[in-house]
């Protein structure tokens, strides 16, 4: 774009000349000198502003620098043309009477050159802001996303390595099996990262965690999957799931003799993936430093980090059921 307008200003410039009674030869190489000046002129103060960029008044000095490359062009002409021997003699008065029309053309053209630096080059810096700036909050995302999947392990494996010391001397063949099917969870854990797995998955690895949990608490703890066959092959983040159900467990067996039942659902609901987990809760017995916590923050601090909403668990207490419902987006 730049070269296609120094070519229509030199043939403008040539085609002046020669309406001016300017011989051809003449009215040619003044069009090439002054617009290869002038195309010089631009490149020193689109570098210049490459390297320094003014912010405030400072933009007085490019303005001054634009006057300065202005008269050095023309300057330049004058020791090119005398050189050359263009406006000599009689035609000498040519060349004075035009320096101050070619003097504004320059600075004119020079001054529309350091404008349009100036703008393009804040703007490529804005972007490379952004452009840091998104890194910088995607790597404290994935960052604290990594903290929290983290905490998620140790938390369960203390309360499965209790229950297994608790079973080692009095039941040694439950022990092994809960050892067998906690490095078989830890193992599918090791592997899960960020990225979307299937519900179908997703509840396979979550009744691994199950099993582990029924050999701690025995008969009394009891489940209830129901789960629409559209919403089998729905996408949620890993993990998702185990939290709550062990905040549900917490919730229905620790300050319960009795049996209970832990109820999960999931079904699909246009545009979400839908998902209750549901447990006995009777606010007269329970302490709410053991029910809560962990769990629920966890889950809702990874869904706001990952779909940057803060509205997907919504939990309720209703006719003593405390129900956590998860609503995870899903890209069609």
């Amino acid at each position: 774009m730049f070269l296609f307008l120094i070519a229509v200003f030199a043939s403008t410039q040539y085609y002046t000349l020669i309406i001016f009674h300017i011989d051809s030869k003449t009215a040619f190489q003044d069009s090439v000198i002054s617009n290869a000046t002038l195309v010089a002129c631009c490149w020193l103060i689109v570098n210049s502003l490459s390297f320094y960029r003014p912010k405030g008044y400072r933009y007085l000095f490019v303005i001054i620098w634009c006057k300065a490359l202005a008269a050095l062009g023309i300057y330049i002409l004058y020791l090119a043309f005398q050189h050359l021997q263009l406006y000599v003699g009689a035609n000498a008065y040519l060349f004075e009477l035009s320096v101050p029309v070619r003097f504004m053309f320059f600075l004119l053209f020079i001054g529309s050159m350091a404008v349009t630096s100036v703008l393009w080059y804040h703007q490529e810096e804005a972007k490379s802001i952004n452009l840091r700036k998104a890194e910088t909050e995607k790597l404290t995302k994935d960052m604290e996303l990594a903290s929290l999947r983290e905490k998620l392990q140790p938390h369960f494996l203390f309360n499965s390595l209790n229950s297994i010391s608790s079973l080692i001397l009095s039941q040694p063949t439950a022990a092994r099996k809960m050892v067998h099917q906690l490095s078989d969870f830890l193992r599918g854990t090791l592997r899960k990262d960020d990225a979307l797995t299937d519900l179908k998955q997703e509840l396979a690895h979550l009744n691994l965690y199950l099993e582990i949990e029924r050999m701690r608490f025995g008969n009394r703890l009891n489940t209830e999957i129901k789960v629409d066959d559209e919403a089998l092959a729905l996408n949620l983040p890993p993990m998702l799931l185990q939290p709550l159900v062990e905040n549900a467990i917490k919730f229905g067996l620790y300050d319960n003799l009795e049996a209970v039942k832990i109820q999960i659902s999931a079904s699909y609901k246009v545009p979400y993936l839908v998902v209750a987990i549901s447990n006995p809760f009777d606010a007269s017995t329970s302490h709410g430093n053991k029910g809560t916590g962990f769990g629920l923050a966890s889950t809702a601090r990874r869904l706001q980090l990952l779909y940057n909403r803060n509205d997907l668990l919504h939990t309720e207490r209703q006719n003593q059921q405390f129900t956590a419902t998860l609503k995870i987006p899903q890209n069609d």
